[in-house]
């Protein structure tokens, strides 16, 4: 006779831990995840600052001080959670790249709401997005963490069927956790740039008829996803218009996380991270995933 099947054990949450307030927000924010999704956290630091001009003296004593105190915060807020921690010998942006690929997700802190700074300072945080392979969470310094802090997870779904799995996957998982609503949203129809003439497209009838296709397709697109979490409500959230402005708009109130997603198959020459991407790593108030997908 054999015994039930064991479960898999879950990959843990990584954090990059830099000794910022940012840092420790993100820390935090991770250990409320790893706690809903009963998988460990992990915190890691490394610990060779990026060279500019001059060759830094790294203080290894001090990184591991560093360390020590976040993950004492951290088990005293959240006692049930396993905590590692990990001293990467490595520039931050390589020792983020290595950790993040056996990871569930990476976390990092941000700065602001006009730029990004703190891990995206020069091209630090940007080389990490554009490089890993699993999802990567940006957590503002203002981030409320209440009991309300937002019963919805908005999803942007550029591209739908298959390629849209991945942004939908964490979106409704995550959801599920919480308690809360997926929000999907599908903006279309953008206006041109280029001329005062209206597309064909946009045309009363024509874009009616395109709002109707896109209706279908979106639901068709979600359909599976709705069945395999009948607890997790579903709002289908599509609109005419800039996909930046129509995403931000959707995320302004009750956004507790928005997920974007990043093309792993970009053109050589071509943006590594999308507008929609930057927008909402600058604008959104609430944490901020990028998941990256396959849309060949």
């Amino acid at each position: 006779m054999t015994g039930p099947t064991p479960r898999p054990v879950p990959r843990p949450i990584t954090v990059g831990i830099d000794g910022s307030a940012e840092s420790a927000t993100a820390a935090r924010w991770a250990a409320r995840e790893a706690e809903r999704r009963g998988a460990p956290l992990h915190l890691v630091h490394a610990w060779i600052t990026e060279p500019v001009y001059v060759p830094p003296t790294p203080d290894e004593g001090a990184a591991r001080d560093l360390l020590a105190r976040t993950r004492a915060q951290v088990a005293a807020e959240r006692p049930g959670v396993s905590v590692t921690t990990e001293l990467v010998p490595e520039i931050a942006s390589t020792g983020l790249i290595e950790k993040a690929a056996d990871a569930e997700m990476l976390v990092i802190g941000s700065r602001g709401h006009s730029a990004l700074v703190g891990f995206l300072l020069g091209s630090v945080g940007l080389s990490v997005l554009a490089r890993v392979s699993r999802p990567m969470v940006f957590v503002r310094s203002g981030t409320q963490e209440r009991a309300d802090e937002g019963d919805e997870i908005v999803v942007a779904l550029k591209d739908l069927g298959p390629a849209a799995d991945a942004l939908l996957d964490f979106a409704f998982t995550t959801a599920a956790t919480r308690g809360a609503a997926v929000r999907a949203v599908r903006a279309w129809g953008t206006p041109s740039l280029f001329g005062p003439e209206v597309p064909d497209s946009l045309t009363e009838e024509s874009s009616r008829d395109l709002e109707e296709l896109e209706g279908r397709e979106l639901a068709q697109t979600l359909d599976p996803w709705r069945r395999r979490h009948p607890g997790v409500p579903v709002v289908e959230h599509l609109r005419s218009g800039n996909a930046s402005e129509v995403l931000l708009t959707a995320a302004a109130f009750r956004s507790g996380l928005l997920v974007v997603g990043r093309r792993v198959h970009r053109p050589v020459l071509g943006m590594r991270v999308g507008p929609v991407v930057h927008a909402a790593l600058h604008h959104a108030r609430c944490p901020v995933a990028v998941v990256p997908y396959d849309n060949d």
